[in-house]
């Protein structure tokens, strides 16, 4: 069984190693199986495949697949996710060839990053049933109402696929899209995302609408590539290739959006630009509730397509860590290979699942010049994704970013406030933020933690840090085993 074959796959392939439950109890896709989905994961629990849904016969719903990285990774057949981040960076530093050798060299390049590339196939395995607008077909998929103050049922995980009108690059992305009736829907795609973005380009256009194709449950590798920050322009479709190991397939819908071909629902509509309605509110990964000011586009529906018995994916939210941590922590470890190759200077980042990982940022550097780490933080703030990112904290080298009580030691022991504080009012941020002042709108803070040469600190030199005499090291490590054999760790600070 191929884990990146499409959702089914996947789930048989957890379900060989015993990674994924089914549960047989009635529930109802409103509140009730949100809230055992936030348990499980809570509990540090399964995968786990609902079968008996009340009110929707026949459907099944999937949660939790994203369990942790070790299965993440060992679904998409990699030693360590960083993998697929190197995967990218030839390409991106690609030199043209100045010799015989070089030109040899880079067409084996150029065909091993053809494999990645999506294609498309004249049938997707999601066109077994189609139900048409008139049928209310939105009624009849089992979507989430996650939060008792939830404005209604929402696609908490839905893949909406657009081409950019300016240059016909796909993009494909998480937005939830709040479900109005059987054929209406509100798209939550926030300023800063790419489906904006499209949005933009096609009002300059003097377009009323764009087509959309929302896919609902796929393969791992291209579900995480949907969630991924990638910057425009490079297409989704592309990426998920390299996070699969492996193009996708996509099918033209009669709109001319493109869908995922193994996905298990496609919604197949248009995106009334100039029509915008309220949305919200939706308890989200903050865990707050959020209710946007601005107005979002109408979403209505043609069409829907699915599977025979289909299998439904939702994801849930609330405050962290839930599934959407490990989705997040997948992506740092993609990206910071990326991060390397444009900062060499950084050592690890650490992006805490309960910083919501646009709340805060860890990042360890080779410290050599003076101001370095406000460098850092500047150059990240003008990086994609992480321009987002409200505080950032550095550290040295020997600082492992993922020590939180380390970093604190840090904190508390290099800054001082009146010197090593970078506060930024009035910058951009991320939509959801329940601290923004106005819509998007808030600030920044960078908080420099290394130890400081002499010309950020008056002159002085820094203290020195106390080292363990070698000698003396070996010879207590050796005594600390003997002493310590059969007993367990205490933990002191445990009344």
């Amino acid at each position: 069984m191929d884990p990146v074959e499409d959702l089914r796959g996947y789930i048989d392939w957890l379900r060989k190693r015993n990674e994924i439950v089914e549960v047989g109890e009635p529930l109802s896709p409103e509140l009730e199986i949100p809230s055992l989905l936030r348990k499980v994961m809570y509990s540090g629990g399964p995968a786990l495949l609902l079968t008996n849904i009340k009110d929707f016969d026949g459907w099944r719903v999937a949660g939790n697949l994203f369990t942790s990285l070790r299965i993440l990774r060992e679904a998409l057949s990699v030693n360590k996710l960083e993998e697929i981040g190197e995967r990218l960076i030839p390409s991106a530093f690609f030199q043209p060839p100045s010799s015989t050798i070089q030109k040899v060299k880079a067409a084996g390049e150029l065909m091993r990053l053809s494999k990645y590339l999506p294609s498309f196939v004249s049938k997707g395995s999601f066109e077994e049933n189609v139900i048409e607008a008139a049928k209310n077909p939105l009624d009849k998929i089992p979507f989430f109402r996650t939060w008792p103050k939830d404005g209604g049922r929402y696609a908490t995980f839905p893949m909406v696929i657009t081409r950019d009108p300016e240059s016909g690059i796909v993009n494909m992305g998480v937005y939830r899209v709040m479900i109005l009736d059987g054929k209406r829907g509100v798209v939550h795609w926030q300023v800063h995302k790419r489906g904006a973005l499209a949005q933009s380009h096609a009002l300059e256009r003097g377009m009323e609408e764009i087509p959309v194709a929302i896919s609902l449950g796929s393969d791992p590798g291209t579900m995480l590539a949907a969630v991924s920050p990638i910057p425009y322009p490079i297409d989704k479709t592309l990426f998920a290739g390299v996070i699969r190991g492996r193009g996708v397939e996509l099918v033209e819908l009669p709109n001319g959006a493109p869908a995922i071909s193994n996905a298990e629902v496609v919604i197949e509509g248009r995106v009334r630009l100039k029509e915008l309605v309220n949305e919200g509110p939706f308890g989200d990964h903050w865990g707050y509730y959020d209710k946007p000011t601005e107005k979002y586009p109408l979403l209505l529906v043609d069409r829907v397509y699915l599977r025979d018995e289909p299998i439904y994916y939702g994801s849930v939210t609330g405050a962290p860590p839930l599934e959407d941590a490990v989705m997040g922590k997948a992506v740092e470890r993609i990206f910071k290979p990326i991060i390397n190759t444009l900062l060499p200077e950084v050592v690890e980042i650490n992006y805490p699942p309960e910083g919501v990982f646009q709340g805060l940022l860890i990042v360890s550097i080779k410290k050599r010049f003076p101001g370095h780490a406000k460098k850092v933080m500047s150059a990240l703030w003008g990086l994609g994704q992480s321009s987002l990112t409200k505080i950032i904290i550095v550290v040295d080298h020997d600082v492992d970013p993922n020590d939180i009580g380390k970093v604190i030691w840090a904190v508390s022991s290099n800054v001082n406030p009146q010197r090593d504080l970078v506060v930024i009012e009035g910058s951009h941020s991320d939509a959801l933020d329940p601290a923004n002042i106005a819509h998007s709108y808030g600030g920044k803070l960078g908080i420099d933690a290394t130890r400081k040469l002499p010309e950020e600190n008056l002159g002085k030199e820094w203290p020195e840090l106390v080292e363990e005499d070698p000698t003396t090291a070996q010879k207590v490590a050796q005594l600390l085993q003997k002493l310590m054999e059969g007993r367990g760790s205490i933990d002191r600070f445990k009344e």
